[in-house]
């Protein structure tokens, strides 16, 4: 397991990708779930660099697993901001049109769609978002 910790901007975005295809690259992930997880892991890590510590900034600790399990990544994104359940959100009605529709929630529902798990928790005063791919 590799881990990331870093500050929660926005400018540190492409550091995470960086670090994380890093890790996927080296078990040879194919580039079409290589971009699913890169996409998944950017609306991720942007939720908590915009709103987790809002106004201020704080950190945020990325973990990648794609050892442990052969065939798979494990994503975890943890931190100590306020908290929020992405897998709490309700799906978008995507039958409406774009103007019909409530602002907000795409990303979210796109990480559901193209991961094979997005899972919640809040243990010992923090986030924890795990996002899982076969690869």
């Amino acid at each position: 397991m590799k881990e990331l910790k870093l500050e929660a901007k926005t400018e540190n975005l492409q550091d995470v990708l960086d670090f994380i295809d890093g890790a996927l690259e080296s078990v040879d992930c194919p580039m079409k779930i290589q971009m699913q997880i890169d996409v998944a892991v950017e609306e991720m890590y942007v939720n908590v660099a915009h709103y987790a510590y809002a106004p201020e900034t704080g950190e945020v600790t990325i973990t990648i697993d794609v050892e442990s399990t052969p065939g798979k990544a494990v994503i975890t994104l943890t931190d100590r901001g306020v908290p929020f359940d992405p897998t709490a959100k309700e799906d978008p009605d995507v039958t409406l049109s774009a103007a019909e529709r409530q602002i907000g929630g795409l990303g979210i529902y796109m990480v559901k769609k193209s991961m094979d798990s997005l899972e919640y928790a809040y243990e010992n005063d923090s986030n924890i978002v795990t996002l899982t791919k076969t690869l």
